[in-house]
C-alpha cells in the first residue's frame, strides 16, 4: 500500500469515527452548548435583528420597582389583586389582544382562616376580590385573558377557584411548564400538554393562537401548524426558543406605573402601548423565577424600561446574570411562533456528515503538515467555521458547532499521534541517526525529499568540498595545546555555520581539515552553487576574523579549498557494528588533490571544471591551468573562484593578465609569457607563481614532447 493511500484510509476511518461518534447522544451537551455559543455570538456580532417596539409580546412585571412603591409597598402580593385588575381592565380596553398570566394566585384572601376577633380573616374581607374577579370575567368573555397553572403530578398548582370560575374554568387557563434540557438549562418550550387524556395547547401557543385568530393544528406526526407556519422541532412537541440578545427586545412595563396610569385614566397610553399587543404579567425579581437558558451568553441587567406613563424611567440598571425572568420565555416563545423565526436544528445525520467533513480535513492537515502549522491550520478553521455557523444563525438555522469542532480537533490529535508512532518512525531514526553531523534545515530537506539516503550506500552525484588550514603545522608549535584547541573550536565553529547554512553537512574532521558534501544525504540540485558559495563565504569570514578577533588578529591564518563534482559512493559505510555516514569515490580524491595544489597556484580556492560547469554563470573565475594530479592519469582543467556576481576590477585586472600569460606558455612562449604574469605579479600570487615556473622554462627548454598540464607529484 503505496503512502498516500494509507494516510487516505486513515484520514477517512479517524473521520467517520469521530464525526458519528459526536453527534450520538452521549454528545448531545454539544449541541446545547453550541445553541447557547451562537445565541451569544450573534448578538455580539449583529446585535438584535428587530426593534424592541416591534415585538409582538410585551410584559407587564411585578417588579422591584412595584415592592418599593404604594400601595403594594409592604403588603403580601395575595393582596395586590385589585389593583392587577385594574391595570387589566385598562390593558384590554387598550386594545390589547390578549392578556397571559405567568403568575398563579392559588388562593384568594377571601379564603383566609386566620381568626381575626371572633371571625376569619377571610370572612371579614369578604369581596375584596370581587372587582378583580370581575376584570377577568369581563376579560374572558370576549377570549382576552389566559391564566396560568403549573402542571405538577396529580396536583397541579392552579388559580384559587373564585378565579377559574371567573375565566370560564380550563376554557382560559393553560400550562407554565417549561422544558430543561439534561444540563437543565432551558432551550427548548412545550407545544402542549396531556390533561386528562385531551391535548391542550401550552401557554405560549394558546397566546399566539389567539393574537393570530387561528387554532392550533396538530398533525399526525404531532407537529404544530399554526397559521400555515410549520413549527420546527428537534425534539417532538417542543419549540426551539430564538432568544435576541440583551434586555430590551421585549419591552416591559413596571406594574407600579401603570397602575398609576390606570388611576390617571390615561387610556391613551394603554391604547397607544397594548393595541394588538400580546402582553403577559409575570414577575421581574432578582431571586424569583429565573432561568438558565440559551441566551446566558447573551443577557444584560433587567428593567422595566418601557415608556413611561407616570412615574420615571429608572436610570440606573442591575448587573448582567447568566439567567432570564421566567415571563420572558414566554414572551419570546410567543414572538417566535408570530414571527416564524424559531430556531430550526438540523438533525443527528446533519451533524454527523458537518462533522466528518471537518474532521477529514484536520486529518489531512495533520498527516500533510508539521503538527505546529496543522495546529494554526485548525484554529484558522475553526474560526472561519464560528463566523460561518454565526452569520446562519442570523436566519435562524442552528448548524452544529462545537461538534465539529471536537471532532475534528479530536481527529487532529489522533493523526498526529498516528503519524508520531506509526507513520514518521523511519523518519525519526533517520533524524537520530544524522542529528550528530547535520544541520536541522538538511535533515528537514532530506526527509522531505523523495529519495532518502539507502542504509549501506548509493552513488549519487555530489560537490566535495576539503578545506585546511596552510601553515598549521608551522604556527602551532609555537602555542600551548589549549590555546591550539580553542583557535580551532573557533575556526571549526565559524566555517561549519556557514556550511551547513549553505546545505551541506560535515562529512568529518581530520585535525585543522574539513570534509563537506553538497547535495547528499537530501537531493539538492544546486549542490555545486551551494559548495562555490560556501568557499567564497568561508574566505570571506576567515579574512575578518584575521582582522577583528583575537587570537587571529595575532596569527593571522589562511586556509585552502578544493572543489570538485562528479559521483561519489554516499552512505553509511564502515563494520557492522560501527559505521559513519561518508563519501568515497574518485571525485573526492580529486578534491583533495585540488586543495592541496593551492600550494603550487598560491590560492585559497581552486575547483575542477566539472564545479565550473554545474555552478552556473552566477560566479566569477579564471582559468589555471591543466594539471596531472598523482593517482590520475587524465589532466584535469582547473579554476579560481573569485567572487560571487561581478569580480573587482583588481580581480579582472589579474584575470586578464593571467589569461594572456596562460595562452603564450601554453602556446611554449615561455618568455612572453613570463611578461604577462609579470604585469600583475605584485599583486597577484598566482601569477607570481606562474612567471617563476615561465623563467625556469625559458632558461631550461623543455624537450619536443612538451605538453602545457602541471604534473603535480605531492598530494
Amino acid at each position: 500500500m503505496t503512502q498516500v493511500r494509507r494516510y487516505a484510509l486513515v484520514a477517512l476511518g479517524l473521520a467517520l469515527l469521530a464525526g458519528v461518534a459526536v453527534a450520538t447522544p452521549p454528545f448531545d451537551s454539544l449541541r446545547g452548548w453550541s445553541l447557547d455559543l451562537l445565541t451569544g455570538l450573534r448578538w455580539t456580532a449583529f446585535g438584535n435583528p428587530h426593534p424592541p417596539e416591534s415585538s409582538p409580546a410585551v410584559v407587564i412585571a411585578l417588579d422591584e420597582e412595584t415592592y418599593r412603591t404604594p400601595p403594594f409597598e409592604g403588603t403580601p402580593n395575595v393582596t395586590w389583586t385589585r389593583e392587577i385588575g385594574r391595570v387589566l381592565t385598562a390593558t384590554v380596553e387598550g386594545g390589547a389582544a390578549v392578556v397571559g398570566f405567568d403568575i398563579v394566585f392559588p388562593v384568594s384572601i377571601e379564603q383566609s382562616q386566620i381568626l381575626l376577633g371572633d371571625e376569619t380573616l377571610g370572612a371579614r374581607v369578604r369581596g375584596f376580590d370581587r372587582d378583580y374577579l370581575r376584570a377577568l370575567a369581563l376579560a374572558a368573555r370576549e377570549g382576552k385573558v389566559v391564566l396560568g397553572q403549573v402542571q405538577h403530578s396529580d396536583k397541579p398548582i392552579r388559580p384559587s377557584p373564585g378565579q377559574r370560575v371567573a375565566v370560564g374554568q380550563q376554557r382560559n387557563i393553560r400550562a407554565l411548564n417549561a422544558y430543561s434540557d439534561p444540563d437543565d438549562v432551558l432551550r427548548r418550550m412545550p407545544l402542549s400538554f396531556a390533561i386528562d387524556g385531551t391535548r391542550v395547547p401550552s401557554m405560549s401557543v394558546e397566546l399566539a393562537s389567539r393574537k393570530l385568530g387561528q387554532p392550533p393544528e396538530w398533525g399526525p406526526d404531532g407537529a404544530l401548524t399554526l397559521a400555515g407556519y410549520r413549527v420546527p422541532g428537534a425534539v417532538a412537541n417542543t419549540l426551539t426558543v430564538n432568544f435576541a440578545g440583551g434586555a430590551d427586545n421585549i419591552p416591559t412595563y413596571s406594574l407600579a406605573d401603570l397602575r398609576a396610569c390606570a388611576e390617571k385614566g390615561d387610556t391613551e397610553f394603554f391604547k397607544r402601548e397594548f393595541a394588538g399587543k400580546v402582553v403577559l404579567l409575570g414577575t421581574l425579581l432578582d431571586v424569583e423565577d429565573r432561568r438558565v437558558t440559551s441566551k446566558r451568553f447573551a443577557t444584560a441587567g433587567e428593567l422595566a424600561r418601557a415608556p413611561r406613563c407616570v412615574t420615571p424611567v429608572p436610570t440606573s440598571g442591575t448587573v448582567a446574570r447568566p439567567t432570564i425572568s421566567g415571563v420572558y420565555l414566554h414572551a419570546t416563545a410567543v414572538n417566535n411562533l408570530i414571527r416564524r423565526d424559531a430556531v430550526v436544528e438540523t438533525g443527528r445525520p446533519v451533524n454527523a456528515a458537518i462533522s466528518i467533513a471537518l474532521a477529514a480535513l484536520a486529518a489531512v492537515a495533520a498527516l500533510s503538515l508539521s503538527p505546529a502549522r496543522a495546529a494554526l491550520l485548525w484554529l484558522a478553521g475553526a474560526a472561519l467555521w464560528t463566523a460561518l455557523a454565526t452569520t446562519v444563525f442570523r436566519g435562524g438555522l442552528a448548524l452544529p458547532l462545537l461538534q465539529p469542532l471536537v471532532a475534528s480537533l479530536a481527529v487532529l490529535v489522533l493523526a498526529i499521534a498516528w503519524r508520531f508512532m506509526v507513520a514518521d518512525k523511519d523518519k525519526r531514526l533517520l533524524r537520530q541517526s544524522f542529528a550528530l553531523y547535520l544541520a536541522p534545515a538538511v535533515i528537514d530537506r532530506m526527509l522531505a525529499s523523495s529519495r532518502p539516503p539507502e542504509l549501506g550506500g548509493e552513488a549519487r552525484t555530489v560537490t566535495i568540498y576539503f578545506s585546511d588550514v596552510a601553515g598549521f603545522s608551522s604556527f602551532s608549535e609555537h602555542m600551548q595545546p589549549h590555546d591550539i584547541v580553542a583557535l580551532m573550536n573557533d575556526y571549526l565553529s565559524a566555517m561549519t555555520d556557514i556550511i551547513e547554512a549553505e546545505g551541506g553537512f560535515v562529512d568529518k574532521y581530520i585535525g585543522d581539515a574539513i570534509v563537506a558534501v553538497f547535495g547528499a544525504p537530501a537531493d539538492d540540485p544546486g549542490h555545486a552553487a551551494s559548495a562555490v558559495r560556501t568557499a567564497l563565504r568561508c574566505r570571506a569570514r576567515l579574512e575578518e576574523m584575521n582582522a577583528t578577533q583575537e587570537p587571529f588578529k595575532s596569527r593571522p591564518m589562511r586556509q585552502r579549498i578544493g572543489l570538485n563534482s562528479g559521483e561519489a559512493l554516499v552512505g553509511n559505510i564502515g563494520s557492522r557494528r560501527r559505521f559513519n555516514y561518508t563519501v568515497m569515490g574518485d571525485a573526492v580524491n580529486l578534491a583533495a588533490r585540488l586543495e592541496g595544489a593551492n600550494k603550487v597556484f598560491r590560492t585559497s580556492i581552486i575547483a575542477a571544471q566539472a564545479t565550473v560547469d554545474l555552478a552556473g554563470p552566477g560566479f566569477a573565475w579564471r582559468e589555471l591551468d591543466m594539471i596531472r594530479v598523482k593517482g590520475r592519469a587524465q589532466p584535469v582543467r582547473i579554476h579560481e573562484a573569485l567572487a560571487e556576481g561581478e569580480p573587482s576590477a583588481q580581480q579582472r585586472a589579474n584575470a586578464v593578465a593571467y589569461a594572456a600569460g596562460l595562452a603564450r606558455w601554453r602556446a611554449g612562449d615561455f618568455n612572453a609569457a613570463a611578461d604577462e604574469f609579470g604585469r600583475v605579479a605584485s599583486a597577484d600570487t598566482a601569477s607570481a607563481a606562474f612567471q617563476q615556473r615561465a623563467l625556469a622554462l625559458s632558461a631550461s627548454p623543455p624537450g619536443a614532447g612538451w605538453e602545457p598540464v602541471n604534473t603535480l607529484e605531492e598530494k
